[in-house]
């Protein structure tokens, strides 16, 4: 059983679905015309689909391929066919003899190189042709594919402007024949009758004029060494679609899926302007909320503050408290020391009465005595008096 390969998205593997698959069909169905009967060289091969088809038209057809888990998966699974065989090389150095070949197949390869390696490929795709062979090759046309779109291919290292492509192409390969490749949604009308009349219309829904060719997502270019060794030119327009009509199909199913798509955005919009006013409420009770957090962060602010205050005036009530026996005791040694005080003040106040009953009564004698002493009596006793003590002083003795 072949090895599965993983898709990418930018090397195309069978049955990948989209416009993808249109691209690459259809550019090996174009190459179909040069490649009957001919040795064909399908340079980066990739998966090998396009080489198995064009080898059952062609004499001989070698897929050539740098990438050799690509290659081991082309042999496993189309290597039945006895023309067809797969290589791993690079396309700078192709495993080839010289004029080796009729035609060269090279498509959506030359953007892989570096710029310094496009000129060696498109040589070693002369070297190995003949003389009259054909370079069928196809390149993004960078002004669409890159600019226009402004898309960066991280697979491509470098992109050509068309007048780039047409420069590197002359310096092997004299005569071109251009084509534009471009995916579009159209209308198709076809006669039964065989003819060869290709008309092209484009209008607005007013107006209808005859269609320009439009400038390809990317070009399709059939080079030969000489105008001569140029192959006919095939139809002016060349068509491409499944049996299944697939990518109309996936088109379709993608406008459903963006009608549905729609549906839901309208209905998620509807949610969302009715959750944006449930978040509004739920704002309005959130500010509501915060309010009251901050008048309760302020009154429990407040509080502590109290408590602290009412927890100090408490410590310091509760020190007071504990020091009032000690200031009680010193109160009562205090108390009873006034007391003695008290008591020995009442002694000596008492005694004080006793000395001034003492005073008084020897004042009063005095006053009594100076009282007398002031009188006439006195005054006429005194000489007697003094006689007196004058003879008991002697008697005395």
């Amino acid at each position: 059983m072949p090895a599965e390969l993983e898709f990418t998205g930018e090397r195309f593997l069978p049955g990948a679905p989209g416009a993808i698959a249109y691209e690459h069909w259809h550019r090996y169905a174009f190459a179909l015309r040069f490649a009957r009967g001919r040795s064909v060289l399908d340079a980066a091969c990739g998966e090998g689909y396009g080489t198995a088809f064009l080898a059952k038209a062609a004499q001989s057809a070698v897929g050539i391929d740098i990438d050799a888990d690509a290659v081991r998966h082309a042999r496993e699974t189309y290597g039945a066919l006895p023309n067809l065989r797969f290589e791993s090389a690079s396309v700078t150095a192709l495993p080839l003899p010289d004029a080796s070949v009729d035609v060269v197949v090279s498509f959506e390869t030359i953007e892989h190189l570096p710029a310094a390696d496009q000129p060696r490929m498109l040589s070693e795709f002369a070297r190995v042709l003949t003389a009259e062979g054909v370079l069928v090759l196809s390149s993004p046309n960078r002004l669409r594919y890159s600019d226009a779109r402004d898309y960066r291919n991280p697979f491509h290292l470098h992109e050509l402007y068309r007048e780039d492509l047409s420069h590197l192409l002359h310096e092997v390969f004299r005569a071109h024949q251009w084509y534009h490749q471009v995916p579009l949604l159209v209308s198709a009308v076809w006669s039964e009758t065989p003819g060869n009349d290709v008309e092209t219309w484009c209008g607005d829904g007013h107006t209808v004029v005859p269609a320009d060719a439009p400038d390809g997502l990317y070009y399709i270019v059939v080079a030969a060494r000489t105008i001569k060794a140029l192959p006919a030119a095939g139809p002016r327009i060349s068509l491409f679609t499944d049996r299944d009509n697939s990518e109309l199909r996936r088109a379709e199913a993608a406008a459903a899926e963006a009608l549905r798509l729609d549906g839901l955005l309208r209905a998620r919009d509807t949610a969302l302007t009715e959750q944006a006013a449930h978040v509004r409420h739920l704002e309005d009770l959130l500010a509501v909320h915060q309010r009251v957090v901050v008048e309760r962060d302020a009154q429990l602010l407040a509080c502590n503050t109290a408590r602290e205050s009412h927890g100090s005036a408490l410590s310091a009530t509760r020190k007071k408290l504990e020091s009032i026996p000690e200031e009680l005791a010193s109160m009562g040694e205090e108390l009873a020391a006034r007391a003695k005080a008290v008591a020995g003040l009442e002694s000596a106040l008492r005694t004080l009465e006793q000395e001034k009953g003492s005073m008084d009564a020897a004042l009063a004698a005095q006053e009594r005595i100076i009282g007398y002493r002031e009188t006439l009596r006195w005054w006429l006793q005194l000489p007697w008096l003094r006689a007196r003590r004058w003879w008991q002083r002697r008697v005395g003795r």
